[in-house]
C-alpha cells in the first residue's frame, strides 16, 4: 500500500518530525520519507514543493527534533546550533513575500522547512506542544483541544491501543483475583 501521510502535528514542522514512525522503538522504526517518491508524496500532502533529496530533509528533521523534543518534554531547550546554521543560510537565500515583514519564501524544500520551524518556535503557543503518550510512538503535536487534554497523536490509533492495554490489564487482574 502506498504511503499516505498522516498530518496530525498541527504544523508542517511537526508533521516533518512525524515522518518517522515508531521513533521510540528502534526495532519498529520506519522512515516514511526515505525515498524521493515518498518525500514527493509527503510534500504534496503538506503543500510544499519536493525539490530536495531525502537525505537533506532528514538532516533538517534531525536538527528540528533536537530543538523541539525537549520543549515538548518540558526538559529545557535543545541544541540550537545546527538549526541556527540552517536558519542563517535559509534567511540569506529567502525572499520576503506578502504584507508581513517576517514572511519569507525559501528557495528550496530544505529552506522552506527551516523557515517553517522558525515560525513554529516564534508564533505558536509551545505550552501546547505535546509528545504522544504511547510508549513507542514519539510523534509530536500541538494540542489545540479546548481544555488542553489531548494525550495521543491519534485517538483512533495510539489512543485505541492504550485503551485496549488498560482493558486487558483489568480483565487479567479480575481473573487473578
Amino acid at each position: 500500500m502506498p504511503y499516505q501521510p498522516e498530518l496530525i502535528g498541527g504544523h508542517v514542522a511537526l508533521d516533518l518530525l512525524n515522518t518517522i514512525s515508531w521513533r521510540l522503538e528502534p526495532s519498529r522504526t520506519i522512515d516514511r520519507i526515505a525515498t524521493p517518491e515518498a518525500l514527493a508524496t509527503w510534500c504534496a500532502a503538506v503543500g510544499l514543493r519536493g525539490d530536495s533529496e531525502p537525505e537533506q530533509v532528514a538532516m533538517v528533521r534531525a536538527a528540528v527534533y533536537e530543538v523541539v523534543l525537549p520543549i515538548a518534554r518540558r526538559t529545557g531547550s535543545g541544541d540550537l546550533r545546527e538549526l541556527q546554521i540552517l536558519l542563517t543560510g535559509a534567511m540569506r537565500r529567502a525572499t520576503p513575500v506578502g504584507p508581513r515583514a517576517l514572511e519569507w519564501l525559501g528557495v528550496d524544500l530544505v529552506d522552506e522547512l527551516v523557515l517553517a520551524t522558525s515560525r513554529l518556535l516564534e508564533r505558536e503557543d509551545l505550552s501546547r506542544l505535546r509528545e504522544c503518550q504511547d510508549n513507542g510512538c514519539g510523534w509530536l503535536f500541538l494540542d489545540r483541544s479546548k481544555n488542553g487534554s489531548r494525550r495521543w497523536c491519534s485517538s483512533g490509533d495510539c489512543g485505541n491501543r492504550a485503551r485496549a492495554k488498560r482493558h486487558y490489564a483489568r480483565v487479567r487482574a479480575g481473573r487473578e483475583a
